[in-house]
């Protein structure tokens, strides 16, 4: 099997956070972040805009509801669930107390009968997705990520982000066949290998690559991580913005009386008459 072309020991490696991830300055750090405790109320700023967080399971997580109706509230509901889908991001719905707590907090309102949280990471990628800019991560020249799928039978490729130009560009190369592939065609690809195991595809939507394809890496570097995640949001819509309804017309001078409708039947109207009034005369002239 091909190996994947990810740098050895000898290559250019990935550069440190510090200079390759400079401190995003819409987050603001906070101080004992480490000794956080089950269903601790917090606050982080995103985009200039305070949503509350709430710890669940030792993870901080953001109010999604909170999110959409504050940085996001110009996108309706499905365009914001399509993206989040597409990004592989899952929402963990919390219990009836950690809901109670968020409306006391002021994220959700008292009728609310559920709420989705997302980790802070989540949140700043869906955030980024709509008002941000999805620029490509800066990645040596002849880097590649090892990715594979488990659709069908399964396939593992090298995802070469220099190729990756468009959604539709042929940026994977099979590690079996050698043959290149877009990402949404890379997913029905595959090779049946003495240990695979057939699974059923769902790879009905367009942007369902971004689910299935995956780090062949288990326990892949952060780094890593989020560089496959800046490649994921690439060509997703994000960079769109949603356009300022056009002004509405200036209100048309009235239209005179003969032009209206109405105007023109009720102008007909005293022809019609007029003309049969004219008609009874001269007959009655006659008949004299």
């Amino acid at each position: 099997m091909a190996t994947s072309p990810l740098p050895g020991p000898t290559d250019i490696l990935l550069p440190s956070p510090s200079s390759a991830y400079p401190p995003d300055p819409m987050n603001q750090p906070r101080a004992g972040h480490a000794a956080m405790k089950p269903n601790q109320v917090g606050q982080v700023i995103l985009y200039g805009i305070p949503i509350v967080s709430l710890v669940i399971d030792g993870q901080e997580r953001l109010c999604l509801a909170q999110i959409s109706n504050t940085l996001l509230k110009n996108f309706s509901y499905n365009e914001i669930h399509n993206r989040r889908v597409a990004l592989g991001i899952t929402c963990v719905q919390c219990t009836p107390v950690q809901l109670e707590i968020l409306r006391r907090a002021g994220a959700m309102p008292i009728s609310s009968r559920r709420c989705g949280m997302i980790t802070k990471r989540e949140a700043e990628r869906l955030c980024k997705s709509f008002l941000g800019e999805n620029r490509p991560p800066k990645l040596p020249d002849n880097f590649a990520f090892d990715v594979s799928h488990e659709c069908a039978w399964g396939c593992r490729g090298s995802f070469i982000p220099a190729r990756y130009n468009s959604s539709r560009a042929k940026c994977i190369k099979c590690s079996y066949c050698s043959m290149y592939f877009s990402p949404n065609k890379f997913i029905f690809h595959s090779h049946r290998t003495p240990d695979a195991k057939y699974t059923q595809p769902d790879a009905a939507n367009f942007n369902s690559w971004r689910r299935h394809l995956k780090l062949t890496d288990k326990s892949p570097q952060d780094e890593l991580v989020f560089a496959w995640e800046d490649v994921k949001a690439m060509f997703n819509g994000g960079s769109r913005k949603r356009a300022l309804p056009p002004a509405p017309p200036a209100p048309a001078a009235a239209a005179p009386a003969a032009c209206h409708p109405l105007g023109s039947i009720r102008t007909r109207s005293i022809i019609f008459s007029s003309q049969i009034q004219r008609l009874q005369e001269e007959t009655s002239g006659e008949i004299q």
